[in-house]
């Protein structure tokens, strides 16, 4: 192993504000969301989308609720010029939603941006330049005063062309890019010198976008800069504060949370965090964070398994597997703990007047962004009981008893072991009929089976009143008797006692329906217990719960 010389690197300096608000702010209101996926998620993709792919990628982006995205830089490439063109000129823009065209602060590029927007209801212009001080001293060789004029003169180029125009849907947007690594009173000099050049007011807003275009700090001094941008800016009410973050450090997410708490107004961002590097902020992630704290987000992710497959298809991208929100193993247990404490935090959520989502190990309900409870418990070595009882109801609705749960949970654990893999629902369903279920079938068969009551209506209490007559078949030769008792399962104990000599009670019993309607089957469980102290489980099925409960006890009788 190499050293790691972390002597070549210097802190991000703190801001010198006082009184710093925002740690006891709470988000309460969701942003005006930005999406980008179609211009910095494009621009970082190995294969950028053909024009067909960001036609697709930018319907499913209306789908899901965006009032602005921003779709490409028509400027620098002829495939962004033609899908702005395709976008306006077929009328594929919904009332109601604003696209946003990127552009250098350069008099060739801004006026091509403006060709590509002839014709457009809604649109807002983003123009930016770097004004961080290594950009200044190494890429441009430039001044402040130098860098801050190619803005202004950018500024007023755009407000030209707008009113030449006449189009009043055109909106302005300014970005110090690289704002994390200028100088706090430079960048507000800057945005303050384009405010007066556009004329920014209270009825003529500029959107000042001020992004983390590297992160460079952890998320409070983020939070710090933006707070203390918005408390110095003049004419705040003139201003939509903006924030774009990168995931640099991880914590683009975090950043953009804090940014809003701190007094930004909109944000920007990619489904999934797609963009350079470690990517953009994750507008999902951020989203359904503020739906899990009882704030409408404003965006429809109730459909997330479709949204990521049309991302995928566009970008070529995969959501990872652990991805929040929308991971295939995101809202699964593998861990028996977990898997008993999701199950009976299930149980007590839906039998529970309290309206409020709270489970154990699951901060949304899954059902919220279009998933289904069958996977939210996957058996494998390291799951419990618990959490096979759970398969076992979720996906076929079989309620197995608690008495029963460690029984068929070594059965479950001892097939893991043997195949050394996950075990599918199907399986384990498979194993519970194959362990218990057709145990039925051997060495004692029930060939017949007629059950009566003394009376038209069975009696309640202990009396002997239901007449159970029945075939067994043992080696092939048949076992008929007779026998009273005061239910179904109390006579076919006695009777089966007296024909073969086996001498047991039964000391749990559960039964249920599986299903809801007129036809549904009934299960039924039961243990038994031989005078020796040998006790054994087993399980039947049948439409007529009596006969499911007889063959439960054959199962059992087999298994000993």
């Amino acid at each position: 192993m190499g050293v790691m010389d972390s002597s070549r690197y210097a802190a991000y300096p703190a801001v010198e504000i006082a009184e710093r608000t925002w740690p006891d702010k709470r988000i309460d209101a969701a942003p005006v969301w930005c999406s980008i996926d179609l211009r910095d998620g494009n621009q970082a993709l190995p294969v950028p989308m053909s024009v067909e792919e960001k036609i697709e990628m930018f319907r499913l982006l209306v789908d899901i609720g965006f009032r602005e995205i921003e779709v490409g830089f028509p400027s620098a490439s002829a495939v962004e010029y033609r899908f702005v063109r395709k976008l306006i000129e077929e009328d594929m823009i919904p009332d109601g939603v604003t696209i946003q065209v990127l552009t250098q602060a350069r008099e060739h590029l801004i006026r091509r941006t403006f060709e590509s927007l002839e014709g457009v209801r809604n649109a807002v212009v983003h123009l930016y330049n770097s004004t961080s001080t290594v950009q200044r001293d190494v890429v441009f060789g430039k001044s402040r005063g130098e860098i801050r004029d190619i803005a202004v003169q950018g500024t007023k180029l755009v407000r030209e062309l707008r009113d030449a125009s006449g189009n009043r849907g055109i909106r302005f947007q300014y970005s110090p890019e690289s704002f994390t690594g200028t100088e706090l009173d430079y960048a507000l000099d800057v945005c303050h010198a384009v405010m007066d050049a556009w004329g920014a007011s209270a009825t003529e807003k500029i959107i000042i976008n001020l992004p983390s275009t590297v992160e460079m700090s952890t998320p409070n001094i983020f939070a710090d800069r933006i707070e203390w941008f918005c408390r110095t800016i003049r004419q705040r009410d003139a201003v939509i504060i903006s924030v774009h973050t990168h995931n640099d450090r991880g914590t683009a997410v975090a950043s953009a949370e804090l940014a809003v708490m701190a007094g930004a107004d909109r944000v920007e961002g990619a489904l999934f965090g797609n963009g350079e590097r470690s990517g953009n902020l994750d507008i999902v992630t951020m989203a359904l964070n503020l739906h899990t704290q009882g704030v409408d987000p404003g965006l429809d992710l109730s459909g997330l398994s479709r949204i990521s497959e049309v991302y995928s298809n566009c970008t070529r991208m995969t959501v990872h597997s652990r991805h929040p929100y929308a991971g295939e193993l995101v809202y699964t247990a593998f861990s028996g703990s977990h898997q008993d404490a999701i199950n009976k935090g299930m149980k007590a959520y839906e039998t529970s007047r309290n309206a409020l989502w709270n489970v154990p190990y699951l901060p949304i309900d899954p059902k919220d962004v279009g998933c289904s409870y069958t996977a939210i418990v996957r058996i494998n070595s390291q799951s419990g009981k618990g959490g096979i009882a759970y398969v076992l109801e979720s996906a076929f609705g079989y309620q197995i008893p608690k008495w029963m749960q460690p029984d068929f949970g070594a059965v479950v654990q001892a097939l893991v072991d043997e195949n050394g893999r996950e075990l599918l629902p199907r399986e384990i369903h498979d194993s519970f009929h194959r362990e218990y279920v057709r145990a039925q079938v051997g060495p004692f068969v029930l060939r017949r089976c007629h059950i009566s009551w003394e009376d038209e209506e069975p009696p309640a209490g202990d009396q002997e009143s239901t007449l159970i007559t029945a075939t067994l078949v043992r080696e092939g030769r048949e076992l008929p008797f007779s026998a009273k008792g005061n239910g179904p399962v109390d006579a076919f104990v006695k009777g089966l006692g007296t024909q073969t000599g086996l001498r047991f009670s039964v000391d749990e019993y559960a039964e249920h329906a599986i299903g809801h309607t007129a036809d549904s089957e009934a299960v039924a469980y039961v243990r038994i217990e031989t005078p020796e102290g040998r006790k054994s489980i087993g399980a039947g099925i049948d439409s007529n719960i009596s006969l499911a409960s007889i063959k439960a006890v054959l199962s059992a009788v087999n298994r000993l």
